[in-house]
């Protein structure tokens, strides 16, 4: 009886596997059939623009500059004593004109002894005078002259001119010459002895105060000028030949919206090692001078020079340093070009024929040879619906 029942069991699956696989076909067959759709060639659209050389002028603006004085000076003692005041006060931060004093060494003594040196002088040459109105008369007055214009408390006033060689003979054995040049040389030190201002400007250190005692040599202060002022702008390599002596140039201020004018005086002839630029300076009108203070940073915009058969794309439409795409015939085309200037967001060029439809925006993920649409160029196909056939 098993046997019967294993095969009544094994012929009830196969019934059902069979009526199962049969409906599966019947209800496929059922399912309508669905209208293949023609295959549409999508095309993505492309910025372009036309190749047509002209005339460029391309501004460089670069920040970074920065305001330095026309003059730095230090100021050094040429004589030993103690420091007396002057018309300033001898401090850090304190602005004078040209011509203030601004420190004086003590010098009575020094002044004393010279006004004893031309005293002595004074005497030699009232014992010449009688001697010379014998041997020299024609010289008489001219010495008369000079003799009269001697003053203790002004710088000898200059010899007369000794073109006689008698004369000569005789000034050099009474020990003239000797003296006045001696004298001439000691009014020289006596002036070491004041400071006087050699410029507008401030004092930017200062090591020896008023009171202070100062070798032969000592460094008193450090000034700087402040009615001629520079900015000094750092200038990437390849951007400085855009730039030329003589330029006009735009300075901004990062501190305010005020514009003053400059224009550049030179170039350094050297790059920087760690920045690879070069250090361009522009000197402030001296109407604007005022504006300006050492040490502050301005953005300075230069005019840049004139370009010739040259045209601007945009910076990313470039590849691999100098290649861009051009549309030919509704396809992608690699063309290599020649970069004349590269901006911060754009790129002077040229090397492209004129009329030529080139790429004037970054592609990703594209090859030579995609098809593609110019963009506002691109053409609707719109496929008519066909006749369908009725039923029988």
């Amino acid at each position: 009886m098993s046997w019967r029942k294993t095969t009544f069991v094994v012929v009830a699956l196969i019934v059902l596997l069979g009526g199962a696989a049969a409906l599966s076909e019947l209800f496929i067959s059922m399912k309508p059939e669905q209208v293949k759709r023609p295959d549409v060639e999508i095309k993505r659209s492309v910025k372009v623009k036309t190749v047509n050389y002209s005339e460029i002028t391309s501004p460089l603006s670069l920040p970074g500059g920065r305001a330095v004085s026309g003059s730095e000076v230090i100021l050094v003692s040429e004589a030993s004593g103690k420091i007396e005041p002057g018309a300033v006060v001898l401090r850090k931060g304190t602005s004078f004109k040209k011509g203030q004093l601004l420190a004086e060494i003590y010098k009575d003594e020094v002044e004393l002894a010279l006004k004893a040196r031309k005293a002595g002088f004074l005497t030699v040459m009232t014992s010449l005078l009688p001697d010379m109105k014998v041997d020299f008369p024609d010289q008489l007055n001219a010495y008369e002259t000079f003799f009269r214009a001697i003053d203790l408390d002004t710088d000898l006033p200059e010899m007369p001119v000794v073109r006689d060689e008698k004369l000569k003979i005789f000034l050099a054995s009474q020990g003239v010459l000797t003296e006045y040049y001696g004298i001439k040389q000691d009014e020289k030190k006596l002036k070491r002895h004041t400071l006087y201002a050699p410029f507008d400007g401030t004092f930017t250190q200062v090591n020896y105060e008023t009171g202070s005692y100062v070798n032969t040599g000592g460094q008193i202060a450090q000034m700087i000028r402040t009615d001629n002022v520079e900015i000094e702008v750092p200038v990437p390599n390849e951007d400085s030949e855009w730039i030329k002596i003589g330029d006009k140039v735009i300075i901004h201020s990062n501190l305010n919206d005020k514009t003053i004018t400059g224009k550049v005086v030179r170039k350094s002839d050297f790059i920087e090692a760690e920045t690879q630029s070069r250090s361009v300076f522009v000197k402030v009108n001296q109407a604007d001078s005022d504006q300006v203070l050492p040490g502050q940073l301005y953005a300075v915009q230069f005019p840049g020079q004139k370009t010739p058969d040259a045209m601007e794309i945009p910076r990313g439409a470039v590849f691999n340093t100098n290649t861009v795409f051009i549309v030919v015939d509704g396809e992608l085309k690699k063309r290599d070009i020649n970069v004349i200037k590269r901006n911060e967001t754009t790129f002077i060029i040229n090397g492209l024929p004129e009329g030529a439809k080139v790429v004037a925006e970054p592609l990703i993920n594209v090859k030579e040879n995609t098809p593609v649409n110019i963009l506002g160029e691109e053409k609707t196909n719109k496929q008519k619906p066909g006749n369908q056939a009725k039923p029988q």
